[in-house]
């Protein structure tokens, strides 16, 4: 790959026209980076068409239609019942005279919009027309003059999104890199790169749903791909870890730490957790490098096991680096960690990109010496500036948000040390060794003594009244309660926080001290909240959140969650938000609140989640009913994060991938696709 091309690949997006810093950084919540390869690599889920039509009496209620409007007049919102807005509407006029009303929800959006819609003009609007008592438009789509309404797409791509991010931003964003691609590409010697950027170009231009199937040409020509880096990566590190030159002498025990560990422990692990730890301890006294997968459920007592590793590595005066994918993960972490560390002597330290200056200096040089044995951080820990005087075990928390470039990264740091990689995702067991074919894999299937099993039950939404009432008589009792609401952005002008806003307007009404979380909050105002929700001594008794709590959020006293919409969350990411509750030692409750338009396979899907807490159960179940593209908000792929893979309709391209990545040998090809997917560390760039 030419250095050009690679260069433009790696272009952070603030520098693509029209987007900047501030954009770039809402985008990379969502594609799970910030370069143009990520944003390539994150294809649309479906097309939308719009039907273009003059007469509002011809369109379909339901179906998304383009239509030419006169503005007649503005309905400003005001307030009705204790507080709450009116949307603003808009009443229009088609061509036959028929009346439409196009409607605002969210205030912070109204003067803009109505700048656009001004009275006694004509304009060209597209959106899903709703029936009510009046064909109406809610938040339209587009809206544009008619000499531009060329603007507007007959089919638009879309795109799985998150909070602040429109459908417009998108296809933008999509233009201007498919516009500056084909210089970036002339020249190009190897024909196997041009095929592979026309095939994204297809994906990211369809003209119907079937070129965006699991077996359209474009699709599985990109999956096999995907497959064959990953695959390779698998080889090459299973090479790289039973190479004669990475063997080591087994590490002295210098010290006698892990009698004080186990005695300062405050409670009896469990079976699994100790079975777990042998496992672990009889792997470092090899003379390979531990390349191990501990898996369990939320609230297993993965941490613990991990610290067990540290201070077992700790013995030999080697240090230990913890990756966490997030600030507030890492904290959280580092908070237990260092409790326990203090108790038996050995220094713990946290570094992520918050940490400047002095501080950051401080602690560069107690990891140059030595004198710090645990460090838990962030990509920080992988940073230029960053040096070990001896790593020799590299922890890796939600190992699944990491691609095997990032781990390999941190464990360049040391000189072959272990790896332990921890996940609360389950993987079904039929895709666990093709998927983690470099590593071994352990299991923790038992809960702390003292977890009861979380009581989970499913209702409508037209009950909510009903579920809130009973929730005021158990929060006065003490219980705390997260309400999670989810993201949903389609429409051109949602926010994706409307849902969350509206329900905490409505529920402060009961619960004046209700909190409110989502994505497009200031990161210390988020974190000041949560911290608060989680202070045993704070009045505030529900959190009304995004799925932003959906991982590293610990409040032991939260017994409740409600999940409303729960249809529109794919299996794995409801058993995760599940999670939150159930981490003490009282009854916890989760609640699925479904929708008036829920299908009988969302039913189905809800069930699942009433019937079993056995995370491999679920992703087994997730595996077979769910269907690709339709998970909501920034997880497109499942499990991994493949960006084009499907585990039902890819299992031969897994066989296939495996085979070629075992029987050929490493070439240019093979190195950029480890860089295309990140896979793994590119060679000779």
């Amino acid at each position: 790959m030419k250095h050009e091309l690679f260069d433009f690949l790696n272009t952070d997006l603030q520098f693509i026209k029209g987007v900047g810093p501030v954009l770039a950084t809402r985008l990379e919540e969502v594609l799970g980076g910030r370069r143009v390869l990520d944003f390539l690599l994150h294809h649309p889920s479906y097309i939308r068409a719009r039907g273009i039509t003059e007469n509002i009496s011809d369109a379909i209620s339901g179906e998304t239609i383009t239509i030419p409007l006169l503005i007649k007049s503005h309905k400003n919102g005001g307030t009705f019942g204790r507080g709450r807005r009116r949307p603003t509407q808009v009443i229009c006029n088609d061509k036959m005279n028929n009346t439409v009303i196009v409607q605002f929800f969210n205030a912070n959006y109204l003067d803009y919009w109505l700048k656009k819609l001004p009275i006694g003009q004509w304009r060209m609007i597209s959106g899903k027309l709703e029936n009510t008592s009046r064909p109406t438009i809610n938040h339209p789509d587009f809206i544009e003059e008619l000499q531009n309404a060329s603007k507007i797409p007959s089919v638009q791509a879309i795109y799985p999104a998150g909070e602040g991010l429109t459908q417009k931003i998108f296809s933008n964003i999509r233009d201007q890199i498919f516009a500056l691609l084909p210089d970036k590409l002339r020249g190009e010697s190897d024909e196997r790169i041009v095929e592979f950027f026309d095939a994204l170009e297809h994906v990211h231009f369809p003209t119907s749903n079937e070129d965006l199937s699991p077996n359209a040409t474009y699709m599985a020509k990109l999956s096999y791909c995907e497959l064959l880096a990953h695959q390779s990566a698998i080889v090459i590190s299973r090479r790289n870890r039973t190479d004669v030159r990475n063997r080591r002498a087994p590490r002295a025990k210098k010290y006698d730490l892990m009698g004080k560990f186990w005695a300062s422990m405050p409670f009896e692990m469990t079976g699994a957790q100790k079975r777990v730890c042998d496992e672990i301890f009889t792997d470092m006294a090899k003379d390979t490098p531990m390349m191990r997968l501990v898996q369990g459920d939320v609230g297993s007592g993965k941490t613990v096991v991990a610290l067990a590793a540290a201070i077992k590595m700790a013995e030999s005066g080697a240090q230990t680096a913890l990756l966490a994918p997030t600030d507030t993960l890492a904290q959280q972490h580092f908070i237990k960690l260092k409790q326990q560390c203090d108790k038996i002597g050995i220094v713990c330290d946290i570094l992520t990109g918050r940490d400047k200056g002095v501080s950051r200096r401080e602690k560069l040089i107690s990891l140059r010496s030595g004198r710090t044995r645990l460090v838990v951080g962030t990509h920080a820990l992988f940073s230029n500036d960053v040096e070990y005087r001896d790593l020799g075990l590299v922890i890796v928390d939600e190992q699944h948000r990491f691609g095997v470039a990032q781990r390999e990264a941190l464990r360049a740091k040391g000189t072959n040390p272990d790896l332990l990689a921890l996940s609360a995702t389950p993987i079904p067991r039929t895709l666990s060794m093709t998927i983690y074919g470099d590593m071994d894999v352990s299991i923790i299937n038992e809960k702390p003594a003292g977890r009861k099993p979380i009581k989970t039950t499913k209702i409508s939404s037209s009950r909510v009244i009903e579920l809130v009432e009973r929730l005021r008589t158990q929060i006065l009792s003490g219980a705390k309660v997260f309400w999670v609401c989810p993201l949903v952005q389609e429409s051109e002008n949602d926010t994706g926080t409307t849902a969350a806003e509206m329900r905490h307007k409505m529920l402060t009404e009961y619960f004046p001290t209700a909190g409110l979380v989502h994505g497009q909050m200031d990161k210390k105002e988020r974190d000041a909240v949560m911290a608060k929700f989680a202070d045993d001594n704070s009045d505030m008794q529900i959190l009304i959140a995004t799925t932003v709590i959906e991982v590293g959020i610990d409040v032991p006293r939260a017994s409740i969650i409600v999940i409303e919409n729960a249809e529109r969350f794919g299996l794995a990411a409801l058993h995760q938000l599940r999670g939150r509750v159930g981490r003490g030692n009282t009854q916890s409750y989760c609640v699925l609140l479904f929708g008036r338009n829920v299908s009988e396979d969302g039913l189905k899907r809800l069930d699942v989640l009433c019937e079993t807490e056995d995370g491999f159960v679920i992703a087994e179940q997730d595996l077979m009913m769910r269907g690709v593209g339709e998970l909501l908000g920034t997880r497109q792929s499942g499990w991994l994060h493949y960006h084009f893979v499907d585990y039902r309709e890819h299992r031969d391209l897994f066989k296939l991938a495996s085979r070629a990545a075992r029987e050929n040998e490493m070439d240019s090809w093979t190195n950029d696709l480890l860089f295309l997917f990140n896979r793994g560390v590119i060679q000779g760039a």
